[in-house]
């Protein structure tokens, strides 16, 4: 789990793609020190956690209000997140109860793509507002390290009743993914970092990530296809591109091979007819 010390970003990356072309060129090149971010409610998984696990406790309609104002621009981010669990009140047996009788979703093609990324030693991220308890079983699944989650905290008391969440988690406050894709990048370890999401908090990560593809294999927001420079509507889209590149890289690869073979072939020609 990240650190209560998060950076805000500096400056902004010295390379962001304007145009879908090289957004997609970009993506293709993908390799060892590049990140992906991917969103998890309605991107990774089909579903909204919070929300399901609202419909779960018998209080969904009155946490959709607060949702609804939320989006209206009368509370932020945080005052939201709050005013939704209090109306929950999750304990921890409800919350283990739910991701046992909880049908996990992953969204076709997610799986293919993180393992064809992690083939490519891409490092890939699950930045979250939703709560780290219920997309650790998601990670796991997906071969995501737990170091590698950023979301929210819930926090319980030794009798397991809901006392609140971790506030210093980034994603618990407006603006949080642009914090939490600034904190991996201050590690230093990646030249380029993607964020993919459906959503307009993901939207707001670039910068400081170097670009941003939205997602619309879920749910379709006209907002976000406007901010985005790529916006695809399968993870298969995705997963197509990196195939063509490793096609495109092996090609080229070969073709070097042969130009060698060639090469080498009229230097021990030439040392044979010399030595003759």
């Amino acid at each position: 789990m990240p650190s209560s010390a998060i950076p805000s970003f500096r400056s902004l990356p010295l390379y962001l793609p304007k145009r879908e072309s090289e957004v997609k060129r970009l993506w293709g090149m993908l390799g060892a020190h590049d990140a992906v971010c991917f969103d998890v409610d309605s991107t990774v998984v089909m579903g909204e956690f919070i929300d399901e696990l609202a419909d779960y406790l018998g209080v969904g309609d009155a946490v959709q209000q607060v949702t609804k104002n939320a989006m209206g621009g009368t509370m932020n981010f945080r005052t939201a997140l709050r005013e939704r669990l209090n109306i929950m009140k999750p304990t921890l047996k409800s919350v283990n109860r739910f991701k046992l009788e909880n049908n996990l979703r992953l969204t076709p093609g997610i799986q293919e793509l993180v393992h064809t990324l992690h083939q490519r030693k891409v490092e890939v991220y699950l930045v979250s507002g939703g709560f780290d308890i219920l997309i650790k079983p998601v990670a796991r699944i997906l071969g995501v390290p737990e170091a590698n989650i950023f979301a929210n905290k819930l926090l319980f008391n030794p009798a397991g009743d809901y006392i609140g969440f971790d506030e210093t988690e980034p994603t618990s406050m407006s603006g949080g993914k642009a914090l939490a894709v600034s904190a991996i990048k201050e590690k230093g370890e990646h030249n380029f970092v993607i964020m993919v999401g459906d959503g307009a908090t993901d939207a707001e990560a670039c910068p400081p990530a170097n670009a941003f593809i939205g997602f619309g294999g879920n749910v379709t927001r006209d907002s976000v296809r406007k901010q985005c420079h790529y916006y695809v509507h399968s993870f298969e889209e995705l997963l197509h591109l990196l195939m063509k590149s490793s096609r495109r890289r092996a090609n080229a690869t070969k073709g070097q091979d042969s130009l060698f073979e060639a090469n080498k072939g009229t230097r021990v020609s030439e040392s044979i007819s010399q030595e003759a």
